[in-house]
């Protein structure tokens, strides 16, 4: 696939840290698609994150995040990744063909604070696994994938979208003329 195809931006991080909103912010300004991926999930199986959890296990859900994942092309798109993306690696790089990986990295405390439904959020993980835990298993995939790592602790979401968008501008830019 050509460098040029690569004019989309792929957004990874824990729940929580902002992918969705940050999202549709970018593509407004970016004058691109959005897509979220959990949603696209929830429109396959006709059922909430949380009912595919609860019905069939996290196993299940990332099985079908991986379908969801490898089953569309994704030129001139923000795509808002499920958490799990980064456990699936067919997954992750299919979405790498069409533009670079950005971690929204929050620590484990913003989260916590940010997300007052962990219980009904749709997270797969292993029931036994503590949000910790998880935190630290996934930190090193969306590491292992980043073309770029953002600090999203403390910033508005303007400053976000401008430090994701200013790095976009000077690292791909030129590969979308």
């Amino acid at each position: 696939m050509s460098e040029c195809y690569k004019n989309s931006l792929i957004l990874v991080g824990m729940p929580g840290a902002g992918k969705s909103t940050i999202g549709l912010l970018l593509a407004k300004h970016l004058a691109k698609d959005f897509v979220d991926t959990d949603l696209l999930i929830q429109l396959r199986a006709g059922k909430t994150l949380d009912d595919i959890l609860r019905e069939q296990g996290y196993l299940k859900l990332r099985a079908l995040e991986e379908e969801v994942l490898l089953a569309t092309d994704y030129p001139n798109h923000v795509i808002a990744t499920g958490g799990s993306a980064v456990y699936s690696d067919k997954g992750m790089q299919h979405l790498k063909q069409f533009g670079p990986v950005v971690f929204l990295d929050v620590t484990q405390a913003e989260l916590e604070q940010r997300i007052h439904n962990m219980e009904t959020r749709g997270i797969a993980k292993h029931p036994s696994q503590s949000f910790s835990d998880l935190f630290l298993e996934r930190r090193d995939l969306y590491m292992r994938y980043a073309d770029v790592i953002i600090d999203g602790n403390h910033k508005t979401l303007d400053q976000l979208a401008d430090e994701i968008i200013y790095w976009e501008a000077e690292n791909y830019a030129a590969m979308d003329a």
